[in-house]
C-alpha cells in the first residue's frame, strides 16, 4: 500500500488550459519548465514540486490522483483552487 507520494503539479484558471499543457507535456515538453512559466501556485517557482506528503494533507480529487496512478503518469483534474497538471513523480 502507498504511504506518501512525491508529486509536481501546474495549477492553472481553465480546463481547457490545463488540458493545453497536459497535452504538451505528453508530447515531450518539460514539466518543470512549464510549472515555472505558467502555474498560478508558490511551487511553480520550484517547477512544481510539492515534495512528499501522506494521506490526507491534500484535497480529495487530487489526492485520489496522486496515489491512484503509478509514479511517471501525469493527470488533470479539477479542486475548489482551480486545475492541476498533476505529475506522481514517485511513491513508497
Amino acid at each position: 500500500m502507498v504511504n506518501s507520494v512525491r508529486a509536481s503539479h501546474i495549477l492553472v484558471d481553465s480546463q481547457q488550459e490545463a488540458y493545453d499543457i497536459y497535452n504538451q507535456v505528453m508530447n515531450g515538453a518539460n514539466f518543470a519548465q512549464i510549472a515555472m512559466t505558467r502555474s498560478k501556485c508558490p511551487s511553480g517557482r520550484k517547477g512544481g514540486d510539492l515534495g512528499w506528503f501522506g494521506r490526507g494533507q491534500m484535497v480529495k480529487p487530487f489526492e485520489d490522483i496522486c496515489f491512484g496512478y503509478n509514479p511517471g503518469d501525469v493527470a488533470v483534474c479539477q479542486t475548489q483552487f482551480g486545475w492541476h497538471v498533476i505529475y506522481v513523480v514517485a511513491q513508497r
